[in-house]
């Protein structure tokens, strides 16, 4: 019988354009890839099935400790694409302890769809949630690529393996 490993991720630090905002996000909600699916249903089939046709719209949220004018001139632009990072360590836990720190970094490309103004109560920080409209993503755990999302250049890899490939080539581009 196999050892319980355990594998825990409880910090991680945002870079926005190279920049880092290190003890700036108290946040990150990282987009989810969701597929969309049609439903087909034809004469001689005893039931309905969906496929699948695309890739929903992504989208991130951050939360910010404060107001921060370098984040603000960017968030207020909805015309200018931001690169992000969010990067941490992801640690293994077995019977012996922590027996593996391995990094994991998520790659996003995106554009601001809101502008925080935040809120005000006293002896409190400032809270201020930004959303931005996520093109491009890529999660790398440990040097290997996971899953690579770019919707503007149709590419859509697993594991490496460009699984639109062939539906670029069949479109012309």
């Amino acid at each position: 019988m196999g050892q319980i490993a355990i594998k825990q991720i409880t910090n991680a630090n945002v870079y926005m354009d190279g920049a880092s905002f290190l003890g700036k996000v108290e946040e990150a909600k990282l987009p989810d890839v969701v597929a969309t699916l049609a439903e087909h249903k034809a004469l001689g089939m005893i039931g309905k099935v969906e496929l699948p046709n695309g890739i929903d719209k992504m989208e991130m949220t951050m939360k910010w400790n404060s107001l921060y004018g370098d984040v603000l001139k960017k968030a207020a632009n909805p015309f200018t694409a931001v690169q992000l990072q969010c990067r941490c360590s992801q640690e293994t836990y077995t019977g012996q302890g922590r027996t593996e720190e391995v990094p994991v970094t998520v790659f996003l490309t995106g554009t601001f769809k809101k502008f925080p103004l935040g809120g005000f109560k006293q002896h409190e920080n400032v809270e201020a949630e930004t959303t931005l409209a996520i093109t491009y993503f890529r999660l790398v755990v440990n040097g290997e690529d996971i899953v690579e999302v770019d919707v503007l250049a149709n590419i859509y890899k697993v594991g490496g393996v460009d699984l639109l490939a062939q539906f670029r080539s069949n479109i012309g581009g």
